[in-house]
């Protein structure tokens, strides 16, 4: 194998290694092995191209081309031409694809299932990287570049891996760049002969040592590199793929921050499970559960097509919380306790309590946001199995003093009034219809829960896509059906619109009693609802999704006729979508699947016609070979004269036969090169005869004609000399005929000299030469016919 072939096999490898990083974020991790057959076509490829040889940006090219063809194929072969060409559609289905891909990320939990759209964008991504890679080390010879795309990869599967065994991933990374680093340095040092340093060493059957002291001293640098790396690795969790996000700040002492992921991404799962899964148990000494809400985190920050929390910075956990921003002295309150125990399968970085919370108590690695008064895990640190109590406030304001509330700070309102230029105006527009008349933003706000929950007309539906989008909101309002992420965003909205401060909060409406006195809270009893900001009483929560969780008192309608929610009454487990079942995937929600908490879906994936097989492997390869056939077929003159071209001005040997036949290739390569600027080869002629010829009919310059000389007289030594020796410079020589040769000639011959060149004829004549010596063996194999016997009269 040659040194550039290895480097290749080591450029495949060490993707191959740093894409490992990437099998914890989707279940199953079969791609892995599609991945590295695709991976391992464009790599032929790249090994292909540059032997003909072709031009370093074609060779690039050729393999973005195959990885192309391949990835219609796999994924677009129904919008293809002949399955395998991409078209307009093909390359709208790629979009589809990827936004599909892009959705689930955001909704589902790590391992992600393996969709369609989450299989492009990782094999994808893996071909891209595989092609800088390749480009760059072994196209380009720069191996130590190569290292970029490398480090990208894994940076990116490490950002939203929360794997135990993320320092594995780290390891095979860096053990595949240190590989393909060593494997250049090795063809390198080749070039150079005997090594430079160290005792030599021979094996068996060997002449030289070869350059093995600096590869074994860099192997030993290598490892020792790898190990001190691995000492401080520090583990990497949270991202967008997390049920919650982690994304805590270093350290277990104060400071840090805790980071702007989306708590939201599973919730519509939770509430289409086929069985409501306890998630929390709890016991409190409360007798009016109706506003037993738990709160995880508050969504703050709103860009126009969604909400989330904003990077704030955290601390440790304080022994007593301080008293809510906003909350006066003359607001009633009383103290609740809550013991609350989470189910051994619930792992949710931030911790359910009501709000606004006192005081918390639970063991283990947790920071506090004082902003929000949320608690989050500190690295890997979660809710499974935790029991903890709970000190929280059970604020009651009335209505007058939510009426006469002064305006807030000019600080705050700033903050959580923020829409962006982006909202379709509709949804002001309807903020200012619906609360047309309201003396306060009280009232505006009680008109705005009231026109959802009760007059606007809306349906609660829990099958109605999230949407995404700056026209998510804007299509809620026109279409009237969705659930609580639809209600909570469009009202936290429509109030920061008409001036109110608002944000969304995310967590679990109030449970079921049980027949112990503990209350039950299940995975439909997930909800996100908004809470509004009074001067006087801070925070407040408002419910407008109908049929869910229970109305505030403070907030009851005088609407005749209205059929809001008795506030009294529990949050109910009985959804009221559409009586269709959902599918898997959306039933089972990935945060369980992780947990093996449903049942398991392998028999299918396994069957499934999404997942490889040999046969789509082998089809993959013959319409792939296929395909670059029909590809290369007008060219194929071309690459077929430019490889030889590539051997016969090649390395030569040392020993007289060497000598004289690399001297008798570059006379037939300038021979050659004539005859595609139009000089006809005439075999009757001596060597000087026929360069005398070549010069005259060329209209060659002084130089040019004093190389063909060169040649030819080269060529005369070794046919007639006793001892025929190398001469030195033939090659430049050669190369400075097609110089000359391009400089005198028309654009016209130019072209067809490097497009269509005449000398190619001499494939037909091979090809006529072995045809013949085929079928001269094949009747000298035929037995000779039997003469007939004489016969006796």
């Amino acid at each position: 194998m040659s040194g550039r072939a290895r480097l290749a096999l080591w450029a495949w490898a060490a993707t191959l290694m740093a894409s490992c990083a990437l099998m914890p974020l989707v279940s199953p991790a079969i791609w892995i092995f599609q991945a590295a057959f695709l991976l391992a076509i464009q790599t032929g490829v790249g090994a292909a191209t540059r032997r003909v040889p072709l031009a370093r940006p074609l060779t690039v090219a050729a393999q973005a081309l195959v990885t192309l063809l391949m990835l219609t194929l796999v994924f677009a072969r129904e919008q293809a031409l002949a399955g395998i060409v991409p078209g307009p559609q093909a390359f709208q289905h790629f979009a589809d694809l990827l936004q599909q891909g892009s959705d689930d990320v955001s909704r589902y939990a790590i391992p992600a299932p393996l969709h369609d759209g989450i299989r492009l964008m990782i094999i994808g991504g893996v071909l891209v990287i595989g092609l800088a890679v390749d480009a760059l080390a072994v196209t380009f010879r720069s191996a130590a570049p190569a290292g970029l795309p490398l480090l990208a990869l894994y940076s990116v599967a490490a950002g939203l891996s929360d794997s135990s065994a993320d320092w594995l991933w780290f390891l095979l990374a860096a053990a595949g760049y240190l590989l393909l680093l060593l494997s250049e340095g090795r063809d390198r040092l080749a070039q150079w002969g005997r090594v430079f340093g160290g005792a030599p060493r021979t094996t068996p059957g060997s002449e030289s040592p070869g350059p093995l002291a600096p590869v074994r001293t860099g192997r030993r640098i290598g490892a020792v590199a790898m190990a001190i790396a691995l000492l401080p690795l520090p583990t990497i969790s949270g991202g967008l793929l997390d049920a919650a996000g982690t994304g805590v700040g270093s350290g277990t002492g104060n400071g840090g921050t805790i980071s702007a992921v989306n708590p939201l991404v599973s919730l519509r799962d939770s509430l289409n499970v086929d069985e409501n899964r306890q998630v929390l148990s709890l016991r409190t000494n409360t007798n009016d559960i109706s506003d037993m809400y738990l709160r995880i985190v508050s969504l703050d920050d709103f860009d126009g097509t969604t909400w989330k929390p904003t990077s704030r910075h955290i601390e440790g956990v304080p022994s007593t919380f301080p008293t809510p921003t906003g909350l006066g002295a003359d607001v009633k309150r009383s103290e609740i306790k809550t013991r609350i125990s989470a189910a051994g399968w619930y792992a949710q970085d931030w911790l359910p309590m009501p709000y606004p919370p006192s005081g918390v108590s639970i063991d283990g690695s947790w920071r506090y946001e004082p902003v929000g008064m949320t608690v989050v895990g500190d690295h890997g640190q979660n809710t499974r199995g935790v029991t903890y109590e709970v000190k929280s406030l059970d604020v009651q304001p009335t209505a007058d003093q939510l009426a006469t509330a002064p305006e807030p700070s000019k600080t705050l309102r700033d903050q959580y009034t923020k829409v962006p230029k982006s909202l379709p105006a509709v949804v002001a527009e309807t903020a200012r219809q619906v609360t047309a008349g309201a003396t306060s933003h009280y009232e505006q706000a009680v008109k705005l829960q009231d026109y959802f929950a009760v007059t606007g007309g809306f349906q609660y539906d829990t099958q109605v896509d999230v949407g995404t989008g700056r026209n998510a909101i804007a299509k809620f309002l026109k279409e009237k059906q969705g659930f609580c992420v639809h209600f909570s965003f469009a009202m936290a909205a429509m109030a920061r619109t008409l001036g109110i401060p608002a944000r969304v909060a995310v967590g679990f409406a109030p449970g079921t009693v049980e027949a112990d006195g503990t209350v039950s809270v299940g995975l439909k009893d997930a909800h996100a609802w908004p809470e509004l900001y009074f001067e006087g009483i801070g925070w407040t929560r408002f419910e407008p999704t109908p049929n869910r969780g229970s109305v505030p008192s403070y907030t009851q309608s005088t609407t005749p006729g209205s059929d809001i929610p008795d506030p009294a009454r529990p949050s109910t487990s009985t959804s009221t979508a559409p009586s269709a079942a959902p599918s898997a995937s959306e039933s089972c929600t990935a945060q369980l699947r992780k947990l093996d908490g449903c049942a398991s879906q392998a028999p299918a994936i396994a069957a499934g016609d999404d997942g490889p097989n040999f046969w789509a492997y082998v089809s993959i390869v013959l319409l792939t070979l296929g395909a670059l056939a029909l590809l290369s077929l007008p060219f194929a003159p071309m690459l077929w004269r430019t490889r030889m071209r590539s051997v016969r001005l090649g390395a030569h040997g040392r020993t007289e036969a060497e000598a004289a036949i690399h001297t008798l290739a570059v006379w037939e390569e300038l021979t050659d090169t004539a005859w595609d600027f139009g000089i006809s080869p005439d075999e009757s002629l001596t060597p000087r005869r026929a360069a005398a010829r070549i010069v005259a009919l060329g209209r060659l310059d002084p130089p040019t004609t004093a190389a063909v000389h060169r040649v030819a007289d080269a060529v005369e030594q070794v046919l007639y000399a006793p001892r025929p020796s190398m001469t030195a410079g033939l090659v430049k020589d050669a190369r400075r005929v097609v110089v000359g040769f391009q400089d005198t000639a028309g654009r016209g011959t130019r072209v067809r000299a490097v497009v269509l060149p005449r000398s190619t004829v001499r494939v037909v004549w091979a090809l006529s030469a072995w045809w013949t010596s085929v079928t001269t063996r094949a009747a000298a194999l035929r037995p000779a016919p039997r003469k007939p016997s004489p016969q006796k009269g």
